[in-house]
């Protein structure tokens, strides 16, 4: 039985929590919290499909069944997802080059570009490539979103002034444009509209958080839109018509030269939403104490979208402020994401006319306060203090998505490629300290504390692992420290900060060991680690070089070298109790703090 159980969660995970809605109480939260969620999931979706240079109820769209899929499939049970504003501008900036915006052409590509990203999450969870998004280093996300949000804020400038601003030209030209004639033709009632949109839900935000702040401003607005005649006597834009009815079912037309013109960006959306997606449902469960599965919010989301697409939806991904207000309005499980989709889908039925008079301004007033919470300062300088690479890689990613906006796909990428480059250069030349023994009885870089160094022994730490790309620079620091010392008879080489070896790393070390017994020094290795030490006895070396050579602590390498060292070459200093490397206070200690 248990093993029908895990099969059925393996393929239906939502049955883990189906009976739990056999208790009332947590029924009644679950529903609560669904028409909590709605009220601000129908006015930010479709905010988000204007961002997306789609019509307003394409955003509905994707509030309808996508969310639905992704709650019963996936892992979390407070994660929200819909449309986002960050995806939405992706889709928008991807699309550009190949359709004009709001056209039927744009639409259908739209829903391809739905498609292409679910079907590639999807195959990424079957394979358990989750881990994947990894190489999509927290700096590059950081400089990324920022930029990101700084182009979604800008983007809205010509509707919060309903200006009129001509197309083309680079991101910062359209920004001059857009600023210019905002300032030189902005349209009173137009301005009037977003300014009481923004004051309305920043007010309501500080002072009722758990309220539908959003849902509010656009009741509001929208009556006042609608009392005035704003779009007729004032001359404002509005949501207008809204066709009634479900989505039709039409499956998506691909050929092959769309898939090709589509691909980079499909697999940009699908990795940058899945990181957000991750990050939103990890970020819920350290407060939910649940456990999340990686690959499992993968195959979710990808199917999400890929059934999505077949009803005309837009891409999707988790949401942070509606999954925060989900668990904040006590969801117990994924079914509060299935009353929100079913009260979308009541609104698609019976309460499109209602938005008629919704103005687009109050639309783009909903997605710059959207994105406001994505400028993120502080984590950058963080990212800088911690490591200036790092710190620069965030900044470059930011500045280059801004430079090839709308191409925000070359941003990315570039700051993927810089932030895998710092990592090769930080990992190509690792620390190398020269160690002698401390007052404190511990081992210490000789360099920096400025401790007394054998004539006779020379003791390295190699704080990396060794690879082809550290290897040259391991070889050269040994080289470099022999080369200073004339009476050098014995080497050992402290392996504890080494956690590989390639083959490269081990032909080196092969190379280092002969020249060096060539020129009369014995090379010894001390605490290497398991790992190490299996690949050097696959490959022969622990037998070429002997097991006598190998010790698992520094005293013990000491120990035998300073007997060797008695034998050959008898020490003026009568080592090895007077050696720099040892102490006479405390003999025979076997574990030493290094």
């Amino acid at each position: 039985m248990k093993i029908v159980d895990f099969k059925l969660f393996q393929l239906f995970p939502f049955t883990t929590w189906m009976g739990e809605l056999k208790d009332p109480k947590i029924l009644r939260a679950d529903l609560i919290a669904g028409i909590t969620v709605t009220m601000v999931l129908i006015p930010q979706a479709m905010a988000h499909a204007q961002l997306a240079s789609l019509p307003p109820y394409y955003g509905l769209y994707a509030a309808f069944l996508s969310p639905i899929i992704a709650a019963l499939f996936g892992s979390s049970r407070h994660l929200t997802s819909g449309s986002v504003a960050l995806v939405s501008l992706m889709t928008a900036a991807a699309l550009q080059p190949f359709a004009t915006p709001g056209s039927a052409e744009h639409i259908a590509y739209a829903v391809v570009l739905t498609m292409m990203v679910g079907i590639i999450q999807l195959i990424l969870g079957m394979v358990r490539l989750g881990v994947l998004v990894n190489f999509l280093s927290h700096p590059v996300v950081l400089g990324f979103t920022n930029a990101a949000a700084v182009i979604i804020g800008t983007s809205q400038i010509d509707m919060l002034f309903g200006a009129e601003v001509a197309p083309g030209g680079s991101y910062f030209v359209r920004v001059w444009n857009m600023l210019t004639d905002s300032a030189a033709n902005p349209h009173g009632p137009t301005v009037m509209i977003a300014a009481l949109a923004f004051v309305v839900m920043i007010v309501m935000k500080r002072w009722k958080p758990q309220s539908p702040w959003v849902l509010i401003a656009v009741v509001l607005t929208t009556t006042i839109s609608w009392y005035t005649d704003f779009e007729s006597a004032l001359g404002g834009k509005v949501v207008g018509r809204i066709p009634e009815g479900m989505p039709s079912f039409v499956m998506p037309d691909v050929s092959f030269g769309l898939f090709a013109k589509l691909f980079t960006a499909a697999v940009t959306i699908a990795f940058i939403a899945f990181v957000e997606t991750i990050s939103i449902a990890k970020a819920i469960a350290t407060q939910s104490k649940q456990r999340i599965g990686a690959n499992r919010e993968l195959l979710g989301q990808g199917l999400a979208n890929l059934v999505g697409s077949v009803f005309q939806s837009m891409p999707i991904s988790g949401s942070f402020v509606r999954s925060s207000l989900n668990f904040r309005a006590g969801a117990k499980t994924g079914f509060s994401s299935v009353v929100a989709g079913c009260f979308v889908m009541v609104t698609l039925l019976w309460l499109t006319p209602l938005f008629y008079h919704l103005p687009l301004a109050t639309l783009a007033a909903i997605i710059m306060m959207a994105v406001a919470g994505l400028i993120q300062v502080d984590p950058i300088v963080r990212a800088w203090r911690a490591q200036k690479h790092d710190g620069m890689v965030a900044v470059a990613t930011f500045i280059l998505t801004l430079s090839f906006a709308p191409h925000l796909d070359y941003g990315i990428l570039i700051g993927v490629s810089l932030s895998l480059f710092a990592y090769l250069y930080r990992t190509m030349m690792p620390h190398v300290a020269a160690l002698s023994r401390h007052p404190d009885g511990t081992f210490r870089d000789s360099q920096t504390f400025g401790l007394q160094s054998c004539d006779h022994i020379a003791l390295i730490r190699f704080d990396g692992s060794l690879y082809f790309g550290s290897a040259g620079y391991f070889e050269d620091k040994v080289l470099e420290r022999v080369s200073k010392m004339p009476d050098l008879k014995y080497l050992v080489i402290d392996a504890e900060g080494i956690n590989h070896v390639d083959a490269t790393g081990e032909e080196i070390l092969i190379h280092v060991v002969h020249g060096l017994k060539e020129s009369g020094i014995e090379t010894y290795f001390t605490r290497v680690k398991e790992q190490v030490r299996e690949s050097l006895e696959r490959t022969g070396f622990t037998e070429e070089l002997g097991e006598d050579h190998f010790h698992r602590s520094l005293y013990r390498a000491l120990s035998a070298v300073w007997e060797l060292l008695d034998q050959d070459v008898p020490c003026s200093r009568g080592c090895p109790k007077n050696c720099p490397l040892n102490q006479a206070e405390l003999p025979g200690v076997v574990n030493y703090r290094v």
